[in-house]
């Protein structure tokens, strides 16, 4: 099987949607555009990832036949001024607008990305709880928002989820000493929150209180999440952002 390679020039729809992108952030709202090497490299990176079907600075290289260096794309991520938190939003709007859309439902949800136990220099690694075998992975907790319409769904927000070190030693102790059967007066008391490692549930707030802010056009039919965010904190606050709108999820039992 061949290898397949980017090309020079980035396909015309990829440069639409980069062009589009750019006029987006340009918009007065949000301030000033990509340069025209920024345009290009992030069009290179579209199109690299279109064809690897991957997000991997080594396969970009390859793919592009050494047309573009492995440093020099990694340099560009590290190091370029890029408006890194209005891509994500303009790119939501340039889907919106060619298909008309006004409103849908959003859905919160999260997932676990495991990573290599060698890893030490990705940010908000921690020890995470594998659900099918039972025991601990290392890798990051993600929180991610969708838009769903009756076109097409996609996602609109996403926040990394990081237990606080505190509170993960106090649980780590708490185990200990129950299966001890120190009495609970006797165990250390929970530690206060850290404001520095929110919950999930106070990021995925955040992430609907995004949502509102960067799309005050869009119209929200209701917010749908599962139960771990099924406590009345969550669901106040999030229907509140929204008028009142409804909140579904399932509730605990206590």
């Amino acid at each position: 099987m061949g290898t397949a390679r980017v090309s020079g020039k980035p396909a015309p729809l990829v440069r639409a949607f980069v062009d589009g992108i750019d006029e987006v952030v340009r918009e007065p709202s949000s301030g000033q555009g990509l340069s025209a090497i920024q345009r290009g490299w992030l069009a290179f990176c579209l199109t690299a990832i279109l064809v690897t079907n991957s997000i991997c600075w080594a396969r970009f290289e390859r793919a592009s036949l050494g047309a573009y260096s492995l440093a020099a794309v990694s340099w560009m991520f590290r190091h370029a001024k890029m408006p890194w938190e209005q891509l994500l939003v303009a790119s939501v709007r340039m889907l919106l607008r060619p298909y008309g859309l006004t409103s849908g439902s959003l859905v919160l949800d999260d997932t676990d990305n495991q990573r290599s136990k060698a890893a030490k220099t990705i940010a908000h690694l921690s020890k995470l709880r594998d659900q099918e075998s039972g025991g601990y992975i290392w890798g990051q907790s993600l929180v991610f928002l969708l838009l769903i319409t009756p076109t097409i769904s996609i996602p609109v927000g996403f926040a990394f989820y990081q237990p606080a070190p505190e509170l993960s030693a106090w649980y780590k102790q708490e185990r200990r000493l129950k299966e001890q059967g120190v009495p609970t007066k006797q165990r250390p008391p929970k530690p206060p929150a850290n404001p520095q490692y929110p919950t999930t549930q106070e990021l995925a707030v955040r992430l609907v209180q995004q949502c509102k802010d960067q799309h005050s056009a869009l119209s929200v039919h209701c917010v749908v999440a599962d139960a771990l965010y099924g406590t009345s904190t969550f669901v106040d606050a999030a229907s509140a952002i929204f008028d009142g709108r409804q909140v579904i999820t399932q509730v605990r039992s206590n």
